[in-house]
């Protein structure tokens, strides 16, 4: 691409990809040796075809490729870990160092004892925890992980409904729907696929109504909807069940398909004599308590005629879709509000047709979106496999974890971590659940006695490493990846500068590491990164995009992007709709399963029921009940599962702190990533937003620090008085790097050092957005900060 400007190269390359929830083009301005300029796509726009345009955090990405803290050289702890303390070494010192511990550790312990952790912090087919994994493999394997951070209710839920994740249909399909419910979902912050909120907004000129239900009045209620309905976190699931009761007793469901293609509605259609049907729940046949609007309101906060109002509107203004967000699935039995989600779509006819939408996770139909990974990380040979979230639990006790605990591949885990290889994450502490007690695990040099972490920068989870190894951008190596969730695509990463200091890329790194345990050539086959570029691209090719230009049409035609036209869209269990008995679910029954067998037969009826329930969540708001979002009307909570069944410690009561606390997405950061980009911060910044009615009964005023705290830790940042977050509610954006005092208190804003680690029973996945707080002035005092970390705002600001 031709510039206007002598000696600029305009090049089109891949966004780096961080696991924001899109994939995106970007174009870099090169001159000499130096990226000047990030603009966004300029290609032609059609429906079928959009431009794959960036947002804040990719195009203020210079701030972050160019920042004064870049890891410039490889380091090794010279101080207790977590101090920060750190002297620079050689990487043949570096490298030599880590293969002797890993050969170490795995002849004492054997291959099970070594672990890399979920990362998506460099997230494209030949940067980040992908190399880690194919080096580790060849190595002779290591303790597996599966799920994610991300979505893991909504990922096992999903399935016991409808046998796949394929659940949703191709976007452009978004203009034919006539009634759009965002419940929870924020695409106009946390993205969930490049265009979402663009295709939202055509659909609302389409005539679709648009209605956001969420305790924030986020930028995608204030953007792209009709009306923002407010709700108490970790109680959608209430509503969904009202709704289903005003769709129920008014007969407003579709009755035919239900009868067809369903199972589990009524007593008529139940796989298990004797069980209690969807119906029986709803209506209140088994426990005497109808899920009425009025029953809702008073656990929801939601007016009664408003829930039935949104009831209606969903069941008759056909086609609608229920769009389901990850936030409030990242709760105490998140699994419920996607059952319950994917069951109003399923009694409303809205699965398998223009317009509709399954619900659930939502895979684009007809084959699933984004491949994810085609870079060859060959099979583990160590067959036992925790949650993700689950980690720490196995640096504690990995011996005793079983079955009940997750485990997969094996009836017990035969050991306990011992080795961490840390690529591309900040999720050994900063996203992590309970900062304070995932610090003393990793700071036991007896339990976990060797760990390596692999970044950019200086992270939170790096200050806890014995050697740290800096790694290039993305812009520094070859890359290249595909869409994200929706949309056929491929994009092209080109090494567009030479890597600063000592970095080294992801790849480059595990190759000479794999040079000293001797498996160099089997890591390699002989390509550098360019090389596996070509040879993703033919997968690619040969897996799904036969018409896929190759690596040199992309560089000669500095096409930076390759998009398969959406010119038909293609919707979610269509074969199904029309002959369910020759295109049967994969289910047991090949129906929709409102009623899950294999749930019932988990034999857990309070955590884990066979039809999706409001189930109160362990820390929760009742009993202290803001008057200014609740009724007066008596509160009926679901059956409560007894706290000391579960040996998890620091569990909030409501008396202490009677607040909830949330912590979304927000455009600063992805994840953790571009906490110390200034332009984001500027625009941005760190603060708790809390409602008028809560600060003025703690007299706080607008801009104040304050602390929030619980009994597992506590934070100091500004506040925000604003009302565009329910009473009762606070919100503390995650992501931010956790900077903690000499004191314990974190002065970073992490809301991590809040949340639980305790889990979801059916998922083990994530319950990190379940927190009860309380907050109150800051009184200032003479910051005893880690000298390791700077000021907050010095850290952030570019010198």
């Amino acid at each position: 691409m031709q510039s206007k400007f002598p000696g600029i190269l305009k090049i089109r390359v891949g966004c780096p990809a961080h696991n924001c929830g899109g994939r995106c083009l970007l174009i870099a301005h090169v001159q000499d040796g130096r990226i000047t300029r990030l603009d966004t796509d300029d290609r032609p726009d059609t429906l079928a075809a959009p431009q794959l345009r960036a947002c804040v955090r990719g195009r203020a990405y210079l701030r972050r490729q160019y920042h004064p803290d870049r890891l410039m050289t490889p380091l090794k702890r010279s101080g207790r870990r977590g101090e920060g303390k750190f002297q620079p070494i050689s990487w043949d010192e570096a490298l030599d160092t880590i293969a002797l511990q890993f050969e170490r550790i795995k002849h004492k312990y054997g291959s099970s004892s070594l672990f890399v952790p979920y990362g998506t912090g460099s997230y494209n087919q030949l940067n980040g925890s992908h190399v880690a994994r194919r080096l580790m493999n060849l190595y002779g394997g290591c303790l597996g992980i599966y799920n994610s951070y991300s979505w893991a209710a909504t990922n096992l839920a999903t399935p016991t409904v409808y046998g796949t994740l394929v659940t949703g249909n191709q976007r452009q399909d978004w203009l034919n729907a006539k009634f759009i419910l965002m419940w929870g979902w924020n695409p106009a912050e946390m993205r969930d696929g490049t265009n979402s909120d663009y295709f939202i907004k055509l659909a609302r000129q389409a005539g679709a109504r648009v209605v956001c239900i969420d305790p924030r009045h986020t930028l995608s209620a204030a953007g792209l909807a009709d009306e923002w309905i407010p709700i108490r976190p970790g109680t959608d699931a209430a509503m969904m069940s009202a709704m289903a009761y005003v769709i129920i007793s008014e007969r407003l469901y579709d009755a035919d398909f239900v009868s067809t293609h369903c199972m589990g509605f009524d007593a008529n259609q139940m796989p298990v004599s004797g069980a209690e049907s969807f119906s029986d729940y709803i209506l209140g046949a088994r426990d005497g308590l109808p899920k009425t609007p009025q029953w809702a309101e008073s656990i929801t906060g939601v007016p009664a005629g408003t829930i039935a109002r949104i009831a209606r509107e969903y069941a008759a203004f056909k086609p609608s879709i229920l769009y389901q967000g990850y936030g409030m699935q990242r709760r105490a039995y998140g699994e419920q509000v996607v059952r319950a989600g994917c069951v109003l779509a399923a009694i409303t006819g809205n699965v398998g047709v223009p317009g509709g939408w399954a619900s659930g996770l939502g895979l684009q139909a007809p084959d699933g979106g984004g491949l994810w990974t085609v870079f060859p990380i060959g099979e583990n040979p160590i067959k036992a496999e925790i949650p993700v979230f689950l980690w720490t639990e196995a640096c504690l006790h990995g011996k005793s974890m079983t079955v009940t605990d997750g485990v997969r591949g094996t009836d017990r885990l035969d050991n306990d971590i011992k080795l961490i290889y840390a690529v591309a994450t900040n999720c050994l502490v900063n996203q992590h659940a309970d900062i304070n007690r995932t610090i003393e695990i990793l700071r036991d040099e007896a339990r976990v006695e060797f760990i390596v972490v692999q970044d950019n920068f200086l992270t939170s989870s790096a200050r806890f490493a014995d050697i740290i190894l800096p790694a290039c951008t993305q812009f520094e190596t070859w890359g290249v990846e595909d869409g994200w969730k929706y949309g056929d695509e491929v994009i092209l990463q080109p090494k567009l500068v030479e890597p600063p200091g000592e970095c080294k890329s992801d790849y480059r790194i595990c190759a000479d590491l794999a040079d000293r345990l001797g498996i160099g050539t089997a890591f390699t086959e002989g390509r550098d990164e360019k090389a596996w570029v070509e040879f993703c691209l033919a997968e690619f090719r040969r897996m799904r995009f036969p018409e896929l230009p190759t690596l040199d049409e992309f560089i000669e035609q500095n096409l930076g992007a390759w998009t398969r036209p959406a010119t038909h869209p293609a919707i979610a269990f269509m074969d199904f709709r029309r002959e369910p008995e020759k295109y049967p679910l994969n289910t047991p029954s090949g129906k929709i399963e409102i009623f899950s067998k294999q749930l019932y037969d988990l034999g857990n009826p309070g955590e884990i029921p066979a039809v999706p329930k409001y189930i109160q969540e362990w820390e929760h708001p009742f009993g202290d009940v803001p008057e200014k979002i609740a009724s007066d009307s008596e509160i009926n909570p679901s059956p409560n599962p007894d706290p000391n069944q579960f040996p998890h410690s620091g569990d909030s009561t409501r008396s202490a702190f009677p607040l909830q606390a949330i912590g979304h997405h927000t455009l600063h950061r992805v994840h953790s990533t571009h906490d110390n980009n200034d332009w984001l911060e500027e625009a941005f910044p760190q603060r708790v937003f809390i409602n008028p009615l809560d600060a003025s009964a703690r007299g706080i005023q607008d801009g104040n620090e304050v602390k929030v705290y619980n009994a597992r830790g506590a934070l100091v940042l500004p506040c925000r008085i604003t009302l565009r977050i329910i009473p009762g509610v606070v919100d503390i954006p995650q992501g931010a790097w956790y900077q903690p005092g000499q004191d314990g208190v974190d002065y970073g804003g992490s809301v991590n050092v809040l949340t639980s680690h305790r889990w979801t029973p059916f998922a083990f996945g994530t319950a990190q957005q379940t927190i009860m707080v309380e907050i109150e002035l800051f009184v200032k005092q003479t910051r005893k900060v880690n000298n390791s970390i700077k000021n907050t705002r010095d850290r952030r600001k570019i010198h």
